[in-house]
């Protein structure tokens, strides 16, 4: 879509501007130098390589022009910057659009002086541009609530298990199943299977054929994001499923970021195959690390997923999710895009055809969501009179947290004092429309 050039004078001379492809290597040198775990001192050159990637590779989404640098036009060079990768997800079966900030960092000597509010200011312009109905960004606590975020959808979490809980073959058994390297040939089979399987939560990612094909063709090897994605086979040679994880251990940890099997196969089956072949890659990232070694394998798939049931007692620690921070600015659009599913909650309910108003005060602004016989007739915003005005109060942004399916209602009253349902109306409604549900939402960035 074309966009207008943006310069804006943020004083003391910075400039607040879009990248060019000149700012390419001063970019991935920025980037790694102010998010390298290891200090600044230590530059990360993973995430260098994703942000050359992201502005000159072929990204089916995203490309320099959505990245925003401020310059410091005394001495010329990058003090903050960002950028955001449009993305699709999916809410029960609705698709919508999803800007998601990403990158952001500030030089140290200066931070605190609202350049990354400014450059937030223009992503979420571009966004809307776009189309798009919601922000996500994952990051450190409590950070991005300044910019109209609240953590209010599960990121990650899953299981962890330790050498000693991976299967070995006995001394005359042939591993029952093969793991290889995924082709260009397997991304239609590991499109479909991933689309099916991602049914079974209320949030994911919708990964096309097209991201598929740069996941696997068009990263650079040293990409932090790069995933090895290997196909799982039967003796014969057929495909019955896939499996993805990085190219490095987090610590001693090799971590499984997804793995999915095609109905009708067993996963207790299955898996201890999958382990195997996790503790051979392990063993071999850590002997590329001079003090590297492999001691546990961890499985983020969410809170929930098959193989966790399978094989419960090999995955002895539970790691809760954290969050995403999710933003939407326009809540009655988003409401109304997702009605569909609304009204089938409600037509499964004990309040099957139920009219009425429902009320949400977040007490600087509400919600109200009117049905007509189990059909959602309107949706807009309203101001609350007073403190007490409204059928169920949210203070803040919580909301979001239900919305998306992170907490239910009682999870929230349960946390704040000042979440409280007023009448039976809409104590009952609001659990109906907006029940707790696992999410998983994986993205190719």
């Amino acid at each position: 879509m074309p966009r207008k050039k943006i310069i804006q004078d943020l004083g003391n001379g910075l400039i607040l501007r879009p990248a060019t492809a000149a700012d390419v290597e001063e970019l991935a040198a920025f980037n790694a130098r102010i998010h390298s775990d290891d200090g600044p001192e230590e530059p990360d050159e993973k995430i260098g390589a994703w942000v050359r990637d992201l502005m000159t590779a072929p990204h089916p989404t995203t490309g320099i022009d959505d990245f925003t640098i401020v310059e410091d036009t005394a001495c010329g060079k990058i003090v903050s910057s960002m950028n955001f990768i449009p993305q699709t997800w999916s809410y029960a079966g609705v698709e919508f659009g999803v800007g998601r900030p990403e990158l952001v960092g500030t030089d140290s000597e200066y931070r605190n002086r609202g350049l990354v509010r400014a450059q937030f200011d223009v992503i979420h312009q571009w966004s809307a541009e776009r189309g798009h109905k919601v922000q996500a960004i994952t990051g450190i606590p409590y950070y991005y609530r300044q910019f109209g975020y609240e953590m209010g959808l599960a990121l990650d979490g899953g299981r962890v298990g330790y050498i000693p809980h991976i299967p070995k073959l006995k001394e005359d058994e042939e591993e029952r199943y093969t793991i290889r390297e995924a082709l260009d040939k397997d991304i239609p089979f590991i499109s479909a299977l991933y689309s099916e399987n991602a049914k079974r939560y209320l949030v994911s990612g919708v990964i096309d054929e097209g991201l598929w094909h740069y996941e696997l063709m068009g990263k650079s090897d040293n990409n932090i994001t790069r995933l090895e994605v290997r196909i799982v086979e039967t003796p014969d040679g057929e495909a019955i499923g896939f499996l993805a994880h990085p190219t490095f251990l987090w610590g001693p940890t090799l971590s499984l970021l997804m793995y999915e099997l095609q109905p009708g196969i067993s996963w207790l089956d299955v898996t201890p195959s999958v382990l195997r072949y996790l503790k051979v890659e392990g063993e071999a990232y850590a002997a590329q690390k001079d003090d590297g070694e492999f001691q546990a394998f961890a499985m983020w798939m969410g809170t929930e997923h098959p193989v966790y049931e399978a094989i419960s007692d090999r995955l002895p620690r539970r790691r809760d999710p954290y969050a995403y921070y999710v933003r939407v600015a326009d809540l009655p659009d988003f409401i109304r895009h997702i009605s569909p599913i609304l009204e089938q909650r409600l037509e499964k309910s004990a309040l099957v055809g139920h009219s009425g108003e429902l009320k949400l005060n977040f007490f600087r602004s509400g919600l109200k969501i009117t049905f007509d016989k189990g059909h959602l007739k309107n949706v807009e915003a309203y101001i609350p009179e007073n403190s007490h005005d409204g059928d169920v109060l949210f203070p803040d942004l919580t909301f979001l947290r239900v919305l998306f399916g992170y907490n239910d209602f009682w999870d929230v009253e349960k946390m704040f004092a000042d979440c409280y349902a007023r009448n039976d109306h809409g104590r009952a409604l609001v659990p109906i429309l907006f029940p707790k549900k696992a999410s998983s939402v994986k993205g190719i960035a």
